[in-house]
């Protein structure tokens, strides 16, 4: 059977996929339309990341397709409704990079907790010697982080921030009561939620209820020495009132690891603004997650076609 891959893959779970099917790999195809197309004509697997675009002609052009492995968690590429139509199992790598956010959001959370003008190296380098007038910045400890979304990354991210002592608190319509969790956390309104956290993280996924819901209203209602943060998806943070919150000090500060249109681009209205930290969508790329993830979806993967292999074998021979 063949899996056609058109962005990159750990090659360890490549190997593994050769070693039993036909596999076109080409990290750069997703590039090319037409020969994408092509291709996927007769391949019964696709394994994207997010650059491919799972929809429209791509989605017809798969007539033999039976699964779709997604190199992550998020599935905004993918017409998941139209696979389902088509009878077309889409794999996330879910969990297997939740720890690499987790410690992220964590990592993010004190160094803006503690010094939010970060950005003094090279002044510091060339003589600058740059120290607050008053001791500034506060322990992670006895602070309160604010997820908002309490799914498996939430939870994680909870988890870690309470071994350092953080009070946990919680927004999530969808988390039920009787979910067994380790450790303590209240759940709140968002409102609430965003008017009591020192640490504000975004854990949601993006939809047309999502999209900008952290917009100008609710990061007014945030203590103005709060920190945001967001490692979930681009869109849920209105970038223009953002930067007019830092730039206003209406917001201590800020990290933002995934943006409404990635790459970002130049002239964005977050050029210059304040005690605002910005890393290129990789808040779960580690090495360690970069194989887990890619593992997980070579073993679903794999699971699917020997299950359409097992089925082929047992049906009827048509008559000679």
């Amino acid at each position: 059977m063949k899996i056609l891959i058109p962005e990159l893959i750990h090659p360890r779970a490549l190997e593994r996929l050769r070693a039993e099917h036909e596999v076109l790999f080409d990290p750069t195809l997703f590039m090319r339309q037409e020969e994408l197309l092509d291709a996927a004509q007769d391949a019964h697997a696709l394994i994207v990341r997010n650059r491919t675009q799972v929809r429209g002609e791509l989605l017809h052009a798969l007539g033999e397709c039976r699964a779709v492995g997604r190199l992550g968690v998020g599935l905004d590429n993918i017409d998941v409704a139209g696979c389902q139509a088509r009878r077309i199992e889409v794999i996330p790598a879910i969990g297997a990079n939740a720890r690499s956010v987790a410690e992220y959001v964590v990592t993010c959370a004190m160094l803006l907790l503690r010094y939010s003008h970060y950005s003094v190296s090279d002044a510091l380098a060339e003589g600058h010697w740059i120290r607050p007038a008053k001791p500034e910045g506060r322990e992670a400890r006895g602070c309160t982080l604010g997820l908002v979304g309490f799914g498996s990354i939430g939870q994680l991210t909870g988890r870690l921030a309470s071994r350092l002592d953080m009070r946990v608190v919680a927004y999530d319509p969808a988390f039920r009561p009787e979910t067994s969790i380790d450790f303590k956390c209240e759940m709140l309104p968002l409102s609430e939620l965003l008017a009591s956290s020192d640490v504000v993280s975004l854990h949601i996924p993006l939809m047309p209820e999502t999209r900008h819901l952290i917009n100008a209203e609710r990061l007014a209602m945030m203590r103005p020495d709060a920190v945001l943060i967001n490692a979930a998806r681009g869109g849920i943070v209105d970038e223009a009132a953002l930067a007019r919150a830092l730039t206003g000090r209406m917001l201590q500060a800020a990290a933002l690891d995934v943006f409404d249109d990635e790459p970002l681009p130049g002239g964005s209205v977050l050029v210059g603004v304040p005690n605002l930290l910005l890393t290129p969508h990789v808040a779960g790329v580690t090495a360690d997650s970069e194989l887990r993830v890619c593992e997980l979806v070579a073993d679903r993967i794999l699971g699917v076609l020997k299950a359409m292999s097992g089925a082929a074998d047992v049906l009827p021979r048509a008559p000679q």
